[in-house]
């Protein structure tokens, strides 16, 4: 277990290391996102994207320079394994669509909703929820400032939201590594806490 999590117990990390976590797009709350769920123990994840590394990604995103132009899917698991090397990757380098929802994230026990639209957004929720599985979202982490109105929201049995619900690229604010990130952390979290039978 070459990135065991030295801070878990026996049962935390059979949990965390047995889970397969999916995650929607791997852009600025996906790529960050995954790089928390490894480095607190998650060992296998199915990450879809479609889209490749470009400079503007770089103000908040877990890509670097040497990668622009790579396709994010590849690029973030060469990220991941540089502090993993033995984690178990399933990359779909695929846009995702009503119809491919349930077959890219099979066997998934949490997925992460991490796309970039508000359309993409609505559109992989009306997919995903039925499979019955719990589904951590984010809306509204545009700007910068106010980090207290990033909040966490249970909705219905299966929806975890995060965000403010409101700031939006649309209205001219920026989508900067903070707030992005801030969002991505608590993602990563609420995905642990449900991995770990914890009451969100």
């Amino acid at each position: 277990m070459a990135g065991a999590n030295t801070y878990l117990n026996d049962r935390e990390r059979r949990l965390l290391e047995s889970a397969v976590v999916g995650i929607a797009g791997a852009g600025g709350l996906g790529s960050n996102c995954a790089m928390h769920l490894v480095r607190a123990g998650v060992r296998r994840l199915a990450i879809a994207d479609f889209d490749a590394v470009s400079r503007t990604n770089l103000n908040r995103q877990f890509f670097f320079r040497d990668q622009i132009g790579r396709k994010k899917v590849a690029a973030l698991a060469e990220n991941l394994r540089r502090i993993d090397a033995g984690l178990e990757l399933r990359l779909c380098d695929v846009r995702l669509a009503p119809d491919n929802v349930a077959s890219v994230f099979s066997g998934c026990s949490v997925i992460v909703e991490a796309l970039d639209s508000a359309e993409a957004k609505a559109m992989f929720l009306n997919a995903a929820l039925p499979l019955g599985r719990p589904v951590v979202a984010a809306s509204g982490l545009a700007g910068w400032g106010r980090s207290l109105e990033i909040r966490q929201r249970c909705i219905g049995n299966n929806l975890i939201l995060i965000g403010d619900t409101a700031s939006d690229i649309r209205n001219g604010l920026a989508p900067v590594s903070p707030r992005v990130g801030i969002a991505a952390a608590m993602q990563a979290n609420a995905v642990i806490a449900l991995l770990l039978g914890e009451e969100l």
